[in-house]
């Protein structure tokens, strides 16, 4: 949950389909768990967070994809054009 739900509506407008964990599931929701639901339901995980990549390595899986944000402004207003046409958008 540490992006900002602002990248939901800056995906939708670029045709990709996005929720924000906070209207899936509850906050305080370990990462493993957010895992699980990202694998069932066919999400990939945009995060911020190390956790998710390194669960995604340790359990040796190939879903859900992690794309991980490293950067010091992650907000959507300064990385969203790049991460866009890195979906091919």
């Amino acid at each position: 949950m540490i992006l900002s739900p602002r990248w939901v509506g800056l995906l939708t407008e670029a045709g990709i389909e996005a929720a924000h964990w906070s209207s899936l599931g509850p906050a305080n929701a370990p990462a493993p768990e957010i895992m699980a639901f990202a694998k069932a339901n066919g999400y990939v995980v945009l995060t911020h967070d190390l956790d998710f990549g390194a669960i995604l390595a340790a359990t040796q899986g190939d879903k859900p994809s992690v794309v991980q944000i490293r950067a010091g402004d992650v907000s959507p207003g300064a990385i969203g054009g790049p991460v866009i046409n890195a979906c091919g958008k």
